[in-house]
């Protein structure tokens, strides 16, 4: 697992997102700040509370000139399904063979209950207007990690 370096071009993706819609980072270049989070699974406990604080959040992040993408292994209909349950009002992009995962640096060794296995490590990238990776917050907190996003996102861009 290696990250991507900051200063330079975040990775390119084209996912589909809970419609099947194609949704490609090149499509903000030069209009929005994107912050992408990488969460293990739809409808788990922690990535719920993580997605509803990015829900409760969407006035400060349109104030920010921010959109949000999560990107998950799930198939496209268990994302649609988050979305309803949840009320989600942001994209959620499929990525099922974790390629993208991999391009960021986010699918790696995680370890539950002695067992070891290769999943999404939970991680945050944001990318500026000009399309460069601005900051990797790996170290999130899904309590928190809307609020820690955005004053990130205050203090720096």
């Amino acid at each position: 697992m290696s990250l991507p370096k900051i200063g330079n071009l975040a990775p390119a993706f084209s996912l589909q997102n809970q419609h099947g819609d194609k949704v490609r980072l090149k499509d903000f270049k030069s209009k929005k700040n994107v912050v992408i989070y990488f969460y293990p699974k739809a409808s788990t406990p922690g990535c719920t509370v993580q997605a509803c604080g990015i829900r409760d959040s969407a006035a400060a992040f349109k104030k920010l000139n921010t959109v949000v993408l999560g990107i998950s292994p799930d198939p496209i209909n268990r994302l649609q399904n988050f979305i309803d349950k949840q009320g989600l009002n942001f994209d959620l992009l499929s990525d099922e063979d974790h390629s993208i995962a991999d391009n960021y640096g986010a699918w790696g060794p995680k370890k539950f209950i002695f067992k070891e296995y290769d999943g999404i490590l939970r991680s945050t990238f944001i990318v500026g207007k000009d399309g460069k990776l601005k900051a990797i917050m790996d170290k999130v907190k899904t309590k928190s990690h809307h609020d820690d996003v955005i004053e990130w996102i205050k203090a720096n861009l």
